[in-house]
């Protein structure tokens, strides 16, 4: 079997299996199985790199920062990245170690703490529109709008929302890191939660900004840079499908970037669900030309042996 350099994207809420059961171990035990998906393509001789969402966690670094906003600083949200990235990282290194050692290898796998450069100049710093945290009372809002200087939004009659600039990811700051961790034979984890944005200022220096980078668009900067010959973006469902939930659905085996744009337009796609993972795949068709494909961690395998999912091609 030809060895390929694969990215994979898996969301954060893929760490969530049950929202009921949502302490570390229970996210460790969904970690598990993912990892066991991911090392049957690295038992088959395929490099990897893995991207992960972190909505749900930096939602509750949010919630404890709110509940101790009166004994302790709170935690800019570029540092809450940086975290679950971390913490995240560390739980998937350690279910690779472990899966991998089921499997009878030893391979090295690393998590890079992963900065994303996005432009100053973005119009979503001017409008910012991504909701993150839980939701407040109007008081705790107006507080935040005044002292924290939070833009705050009322959200449909269920209370108050803090809302933040998601830039339009540019390039990887450390891709030659990850670079020099693949060509050295070791799994990647990098790029986290869209990677933590970053801007250059006016002396060329890099600074943290509160935003944030969608997960499978910075994904595919990612897979673009390393020039993949895969790019998998994991998600709920095997196979995409167009009248979603209706008695015509219809799951897709293959797409053309240009019906997949046409889908879109028509708005077959949810914004906040497939149509970024859309958009994200199509951007690097175009780009490199390479395997674009999404599925469920399940599938992962059979996907990249062109035996399910649905593949993205020009």
């Amino acid at each position: 079997m030809e060895s390929k350099l694969i990215v994979i994207a898996i969301g954060g809420n893929s760490l969530i299996e049950d929202k009921n059961h949502v302490t570390v171990d229970a996210q460790y035990q969904a970690a598990e199985k993912t990892a066991r998906h991911i090392a049957k393509l690295i038992r088959d001789g395929h490099r990897v790199v893995i991207a992960h969402g972190n909505g749900p966690q930096v939602g509750y670094i949010l919630l404890r920062a709110e509940y101790a906003r009166k004994i302790l600083h709170p935690v800019p949200l570029d540092s809450c990245v940086a975290d679950t990235q971390g913490a995240i990282g560390y739980q998937l290194q350690k279910a690779l170690d472990n899966e991998l050692g089921k499997l009878g290898l030893k391979k090295n796998v690393a998590t890079v703490v992963t900065q994303v450069e996005v432009s100053p100049e973005d119009p979503s710093f001017g409008n910012p529109t991504k909701p993150i945290g839980s939701f407040m009372s109007e008081e705790d809002a107006m507080y935040h709008h005044e002292h924290s200087g939070w833009s705050v939004v009322e959200d449909s009659g269920r209370g108050w929302r803090r809302v933040v600039a998601s830039p339009k990811p540019l390039s990887i700051v450390e891709i030659d890191t990850v670079r020099i961790l693949l060509d050295a034979g070791c799994t990647v984890i990098a790029a986290g939660g869209g990677g933590i944005p970053v801007v250059r200022n006016a002396d060329g220096e890099l600074e943290g900004r509160e935003a944030v980078v969608d997960k499978d668009l910075a994904a595919a900067i990612l897979a673009k840079e390393l020039k993949a010959d895969a790019f998998i973006i994991s998600t709920a469902v095997e196979k995409v499908c167009i009248d979603f939930g209706k008695s015509t659905e219809k799951a897709l085996d293959e797409l053309s970037v240009d019906k997949a744009m046409a889908y879109a337009a028509e708005g077959q796609f949810p914004p906040g669900s497939m149509l970024p993972k859309i958009q994200a795949v199509v951007d690097y068709v175009r780009t490199i030309g390479g395997v674009g494909i999404i599925t469920d961690p399940e599938h992962l395998s059979d996907a990249i042996n062109g035996c399910g999912g649905t593949r993205i091609v020009r």
